[in-house]
């Protein structure tokens, strides 16, 4: 299973709209929340521009990559057996390994990274040339989300096997992903945490913007099977949103505390600055009925333990045992372990389940394949601000 089938499309591309969309001046950030100079050139502009980027090739790249796993059910999964005959026990363990979108960094070889790394470094030019802060802001808004995500992804897939992304050593200096500077915009080095907390969390005021931020590890934000765009950025937010705080990765609770994801932590010095009452405020917008009570209920908030596992198939694990999917009783091409069988086997018994108890069905936004912004039943906001 590899992407060697998509034709690279060499670029990112800007278009002309039939129409303008207004750029509005951004709020300043927190007191709380730190800047650097060199990231001000990225502050948004009001600007009259008519342009557009088409994420085509990113369409088509994340469509074969993503694997999808489904809303949480809220019940996390004991730990699996260990294989037969061995103690050992390989591929994904943890309570919430059914939740959050995988790529398949296992099945990613050489002809599918190159031309990510071509991807990414083709929109690095594009933020230059277009002057990226000049554009309408969920033009803008779209771009950094999906620069951030391309080099989260290609980041992993170029040093894979990897377990635990935050422990990968890139550069000379051999810092971890999250701050490594893997980016270059109009001269500005910058690394995944510089996209968010310094160009994004300053400059636009709904939270919602931290649910596009795919960090490569379980325990985040899901990775969507589709780039974000100035029509759809709204919606998709919100569907990522509401998919992650209805997880155990998002909200559970221990006797009196309500228990929080890692990334609230992080975004509280723009959105939420007591980790309190303004943060159970926002969960609440995203939160089904019995996450809403406990949201209600519980009087402490405190962050959770993180699930810091790679967002794989496999849990960053060379397995020493292969089997091949075959067809017709013939081998394929394609290897797949006895723990990533596991997986898929768990993931098709939650499906199942979901499907039983009616979960599936309901209010929802639906991602269309073949183009067209994201609907949802409710009329979304034209610019997420």
């Amino acid at each position: 299973m590899t992407i060697r089938s998509i034709a690279f499309l060499g670029a990112a591309t800007a278009l002309a709209l039939s129409a303008p969309l207004q750029a509005e001046t951004p709020n300043a950030p927190s007191s709380e929340a730190t800047r650097d100079q060199a990231f001000d050139r990225f502050v948004p502009q009001p600007s009259g521009k008519e342009t557009k980027v088409d994420y085509s090739f990113l369409d088509d790249a994340l469509k074969y990559m993503v694997l999808r796993m489904g809303p949480s059910t809220r019940q996390g999964m004991g730990k699996p057996s260990a294989g037969m005959g061995t103690r050992m026990t390989y591929g994904h363990d943890s309570r919430v390994r059914l939740e959050g979108n995988r790529i398949v960094f296992e099945y990613l070889d050489e002809d599918a990274i190159t031309p990510l790394t071509a991807y990414r470094e083709d929109l690095e030019r594009l933020g230059a040339e277009l002057e990226i802060a000049t554009l309408p802001r969920n033009e803008q808004l779209s771009y950094w989300i999906n620069l951030h995500n391309v080099a989260v992804i290609e980041q992993i897939a170029r040093n894979y096997p990897v377990q635990y992304p935050s422990r990968m050593k890139l550069g000379a200096d051999g810092t971890g992903l999250d701050d490594s500077p893997v980016v270059t915009v109009a001269g500005v080095a910058m690394s995944p945490k510089d996209i968010r907390t310094k160009i994004v969390f300053p400059n636009w005021r709904d939270a919602n913007v931290i649910y596009g931020f795919f960090r490569g590890e379980v325990g985040g934000p899901s990775i969507q099977p589709r780039a974000f765009t100035s029509d759809n950025v709204g919606d998709l937010l919100t569907f990522s949103g509401q998919e992650f705080v209805n997880s155990l990765r998002g909200v559970e609770a221990f006797g009196d505390d309500l228990l929080v994801s890692r990334i609230y932590e992080e975004a509280a010095p723009f959105y939420f600055p007591q980790m309190g009452a303004d943060l159970k405020a926002h969960l609440a917008t995203h939160a089904a009925e019995d996450v809403a009570k406990l949201v209600a209920a519980k009087p402490n908030v405190k962050v959770n333990q993180y699930e810091g596992i790679v967002a794989d198939l496999a849990a960053g694990d060379r397995e020493p045992t292969y089997s091949y999917i075959e067809t017709d009783g013939e081998a394929q091409r394609t290897r797949i372990t006895p723990s990533i069988a596991r997986l898929l086997s768990e993931r098709y018994d939650k499906f199942e389940k979901l499907r039983r108890e009616g979960q599936l069905t309901g209010r929802v936004i639906i991602i269309p394949q073949n183009g067209g912004p994201a609907v949802s039943s409710d009329e979304a906001d034209p610019e997420v601000k």
